[in-house]
């Protein structure tokens, strides 16, 4: 009888199946690769929320101090949604941030969505699906700076 697989071990199968192909893809950094981990296929499954939520909460532990966490959007929303929700569930709620590259020309025009949480000194870990330079990374990190928050990091990829 096969042992039944760990989350990080699930969570990597989840990857290979749904997240990994092969054949060249123009990155955000202009950068060119001949493969591309598109993390949202499966961390956007039920399965994949509740391993990523699961796994990230988890090396936020290893942080220190965290008071919220912030996902560059797109693809780090729905890993904050997930570390919000499992840990509103484990009886320590952290609010999700959604940090956009660019201010909405309508509605509320905010830059980073979900900022009733926000407060000068914020501690706030900031997590990223996919990063080749860092650009959009960095960016988002000066606006949660600009925005009073604290960034004290992002958890070690748990995969």
């Amino acid at each position: 009888m096969k042992p039944a697989a760990g989350p990080k071990e699930e969570l990597l199968e989840l990857l290979r199946q749904r997240s990994f192909r092969r054949g060249k893809v123009v990155l955000a950094s202009g950068r060119e690769s001949d493969f591309f981990i598109d993390c949202k296929q499966a961390a956007l499954t039920g399965r994949g929320h509740v391993l990523v939520g699961e796994l990230m909460l988890a090396a936020l532990g290893e942080l220190g101090a965290c008071e919220a966490v912030a996902g560059v959007a797109l693809g780090g929303c729905a890993l904050a949604s997930a570390v919000s929700l499992t840990s509103a569930l484990r009886g320590r709620p952290l609010p999700a941030l959604y940090v956009r590259k660019e201010t909405k020309d309508h509605g509320s025009r905010r830059l980073i969505e979900g900022d009733a949480a926000l407060r000068p000194g914020l501690p706030v870990a900031l997590l990223e699906d996919v990063i080749t330079t860092g650009g959009s990374s960095l960016a988002a990190v000066e606006t949660l700076r600009g925005a009073g928050a604290e960034v004290v990091g992002g958890p070690a990829c748990p995969w």
